[in-house]
């Protein structure tokens, strides 16, 4: 099949494959052939500059012999054996020590997945029965926000704060209490309060009404991803953290994008000085180069799961030991190479070229942590209007004439490049958003 012609290829896939939020109206295929560093290129040849990092997650780049090398390796000496039961493999139990090693103070326990969507699903689970075990079996709210993204599944996508994701899946999982979404440029939301002050007021009221011995735990990313980069206030989370622990709610902090190196930091719950119950994570544990996730949590959930007859509920591919050995040679280079420094850096200085974007009219806002990045569109900048989103997206036209991968996420445009971007890769892509946006009409029509 490799070597059909690329117009029978793409017949094939539109016969075959059921793609993730494809329109029927678009038949478009874009088949991709190869990686290298934050390069791509697809079956005709044709280049691209990869600055999305995939979903989040090509921490390191593409087409790594380093991480290939280590799959080789520990294929040939045991490429899976299950982790249930007193079962275990020597890889997961590294890469578990580490880290524990490198995550927040508060975590001392690792339960291995497949991805975000499994993780998300286990934390919630954990978190009820974690209050279960202790004799609470009330306690089982999960207190979520608008706008979140957990993935897909029934736990983590009722979570989720998007109908898109709920509608015609449901029911949805009972007791899902949504909050407002802490997005400080959208002033409108929080009723000209200080936002910091509406959130915590607005989830204190919450956590009353519901009645706090009924909340097992609540949910977030540190950083919301889809909802379009949306960094909270400063003090936001330090004063989430104390209110839950007041009332002895369990944090999940999501980080399912933001762990392994995306904010500059390990893990996003060290940008903001904060100490979560659990932490999930995937994506960047393994740059891509196999699926694999991590939740992390402390020593106090960790023991309380395990107790009396341990957790009962794993998945085929707990601890698989490739996917650890890939992982353990992905955090290598990470720490080897500066990555984390070098997120900090590179971030900076894209973040820096596209607030040059700002003297277009429908710029409203550039925002940044590490190499998480997004540019909100506004139709009017003293109204804040969102810029309407029509076919063909931005982000297609800026691929199809430019070969800049971005992504839409609401009505913001959203970067997030392996950590190994150079400058010279971030003068390309800010060149290219502008050569769209710059003729971008403030109903969302493009000349």
């Amino acid at each position: 099949m490799s070597r059909m012609p690329t117009d029978k290829l793409i017949e094939r896939d539109r016969a075959l494959l059921l793609h993730p939020y494809l329109p029927d109206s678009v038949t478009e295929r874009v088949v991709m052939t190869k990686g290298s560093g934050c390069q791509l290129w697809d079956i005709d040849g044709k280049e691209y500059l990869d600055a999305t990092g995939g979903l989040w997650l090509a921490q390191v780049g593409h087409g790594r012999k380093e991480i290939a090398d280590a799959a080789y390796e520990q294929m040939q000496r045991l490429e899976y054996f299950t982790s249930f039961w007193e079962f275990s493999n020597d890889r997961a139990i590294e890469l578990a020590d580490r880290l524990v090693a490198i995550a927040p103070d508060s975590i001392d326990r690792v339960y291995f997945t497949s991805g975000g969507s499994e993780g998300n699903e286990a934390a919630i689970k954990m978190a009820r029965y974690f209050h279960w075990r202790k004799g609470n079996p009330e306690r089982n709210w999960i207190i979520a926000r608008d706008r979140a993204y957990h993935g897909i599944a029934y736990g983590g996508g009722s979570a989720t704060g998007y109908d898109l994701y709920h509608d015609g899946f449901g029911p949805m999982l009972p007791n899902v209490a949504h909050v407002t979404t802490p997005w400080p440029y959208r002033s409108e939301l929080y009723g000209g309060e200080d936002p910091c002050d509406f959130l915590l007021n607005e989830l204190e009221e919450t956590i009353n009404r519901i009645g706090p011995d009924k909340i097992a735990a609540m949910i977030g990313e540190p950083i919301m991803g889809v909802g379009g980069m949306l960094i909270p206030p400063d003090n936001y989370w330090t004063r989430v953290e104390a209110l839950l622990k007041h009332h002895g709610i369990l944090l999940i902090f999501d980080e399912v994008v933001t762990a392994y190196g995306r904010t500059g930091e390990w893990f996003a719950a060290q940008y903001f000085g904060v100490n979560p119950d659990i932490i999930v994570t995937a994506k960047g544990i393994t740059s891509g180069y196999s699926p694999l996730g991590a939740v992390l949590m402390s020593r106090d959930v960790g023991d309380t799961l395990g107790s009396d007859g341990g957790f009962p509920m794993g998945y085929t591919y707990n601890g698989h030991p490739t996917a650890c050995a890939i992982a353990m040679a992905n955090l290598d280079i990470i720490e080897n190479e500066g990555l984390l420094q070098r997120a900090r850096s590179t971030g900076a200085i894209l973040n820096a070229k596209l607030e040059t974007l700002l003297d277009l009219p429908i710029v409203g806002e550039v925002r940044h942590v590490g190499m998480m990045l997004a540019v909100e569109l506004v139709s009017d900048k003293a109204t804040r209007a969102p810029l309407p989103m029509l076919q063909p997206m931005i982000p297609d036209v800026i691929r199809r004439e430019t070969g800049v991968i971005v992504r839409d996420c609401a009505h913001n445009v959203v970067l997030s490049p392996p950590l190994i971007m150079t400058e010279a890769e971030c003068d390309t892509a800010v060149t290219a958003i502008r050569s769209v946006l710059e003729r971008t009409n403030a109903d969302g029509t493009i000349r």
